[in-house]
């Protein structure tokens, strides 16, 4: 693949379900964690409202629905549970690592998730060397997605206008930072957690662009989109 033919100068790809296949482990974690503290929630409720949202969600969410403030243990006890999960669990999604490696083009992470899971995440399942230095968390701006902060934030740290970025995302609020922030935005369902809730539609609603139902499919998916103008 010839970087000149491309319509792109850098491709920025979501973190949890995008690089790992991490939301089902992650909403089941929340899911599993609030319930543990008096606020029952399933996998599917986890899903619809925390997808590819930061911490904050969930931590705003106990407070607002027990109105009683945050147990000093609960954010120590939620990430060690969840990283126990992922240590287990965690693998990368089928195809990702091939993809990035066929598309001659510069790369960065910009995710809702805080230095540390990244590290963890993205070290766990070997690709943490495809991205080193160039991995920007949600803790680096003031608003996280859906704001555009965070993408915008991004394109700058790696020199690149806002026109000439793409988003791979797997959440809405996600693809809606990705349209807010002057991007082309491809939303992409090829993670586990498509399978027990289907956000096709709801990626559509957001303004996804682009739909992409399978890792392996990106760097054709890039040419397409090149040579059709967008």
């Amino acid at each position: 693949m010839n970087p000149a033919s491309l319509a792109f100068d850098l491709v920025i790809f979501d973190c949890d379900g995008v690089l790992v296949d991490s939301e089902i482990i992650s909403c089941g974690a929340v899911a599993d964690v609030l319930s543990r503290h008096g606020v029952p929630t399933d996998l599917n409720y986890a899903l619809r409202t925390f997808l590819g949202r930061p911490a904050s969600a969930v931590t705003d969410a106990f407070t607002e629905q027990t109105n009683k403030p945050l147990p000093d243990t609960f954010v120590s006890s939620w990430r060690e549970y969840l990283f126990t999960r992922f240590e287990q669990e965690l693998v990368a999604v089928d195809g990702i690592r091939s993809a990035i490696e066929a598309i001659p083009l510069p790369r960065c992470v910009a995710s809702s998730s805080d230095e540390e899971r990244l590290q963890i995440s993205l070290g766990r399942t070997g690709l943490l060397p495809l991205f080193e230095g160039n991995i920007f968390s949600t803790t680096m701006v003031k608003h996280g997605k859906p704001a555009p902060d965070l993408f915008l934030y991004a394109a700058r740290q790696m020199d690149v206008s806002a026109p000439r970025c793409v988003v791979v995302e797997d959440s809405p609020s996600g693809v809606k930072a990705a349209k807010a922030a002057g991007m082309t935005a491809v939303g992409f369902t090829g993670g586990s957690h498509y399978s027990v809730l289907d956000n096709t539609e709801t990626l559509l609603n957001a303004g996804a662009d682009h739909i992409l139902k399978r890792a392996a499919d990106l760097p054709s998916l890039l040419r397409e989109i090149s040579a059709d103008g967008r």
